[in-house]
């Protein structure tokens, strides 16, 4: 069965973006093995704010191979995106109801795992419908002092289990946890 993985960046004080959306921050480094993470994804999960923004988006011509690799690499991924709107979309399916009988469909399909891209509020309603198996939560050092946290408005306690960790050149702390 599939994984729902949510990898992610967050700051040292738990925040996913600055106060105005700003993620100037994220450091990626060579040694993160990005394109490993990618080549164990075969599906992604958007919310609908997330994928107008990254869904399609292709770097420019100008961009570096790498990054015009990975961001062919990223849309060969099957896309899904949770939004209250139904739009037709040639390269995504929506869902707009029945989250969790949704995605354990999708999990059940077999395959690689599902990469939780985000954003926030999607996030938030998958941890508070237990549906994410794996956080792979990359920590930046740096402090911002506000902005969007990641853990917001739990319900209930989330005990996790620290599976791997894995530091990186950069200073940014890679946490493997299993729900």
């Amino acid at each position: 069965m599939k994984k729902v993985i949510l990898d992610l960046a967050t700051t040292l004080d738990g925040f996913i973006e600055g106060p105005n959306g700003e993620t100037d921050w994220c450091i990626m480094d060579d040694d993160m093995d990005f394109d490993g993470f990618i080549s164990n994804i075969d599906t992604i999960f958007y919310g609908r704010v997330s994928y107008d923004a990254w869904g399609n988006y292709h770097p420019e011509d100008s961009a570096a191979p790498e990054e015009q690799k990975l961001w062919q690499e990223v849309h060969s991924k099957s896309k899904f995106v949770f939004s209250h709107q139904n739009r037709e979309d040639e390269k995504a399916t929506f869902i707009n109801n029945d989250i969790a009988e949704k995605v354990s469909e999708i999990k059940n399909q077999g395959g690689k795992d599902i990469w939780l891209y985000g954003g926030a509020s999607l996030i938030k309603t998958f941890i508070q419908l237990n549906l994410i198996d794996v956080y792979r939560i990359s920590v930046h050092p740096i402090a911002l002092g506000k902005g969007k946290p990641l853990f917001e408005d739990l319900k209930d306690r989330l005990n996790l289990k620290l599976i791997k960790t894995n530091v990186f050149k950069s200073g940014v702390v890679q946490l493997i946890y299993e729900a």
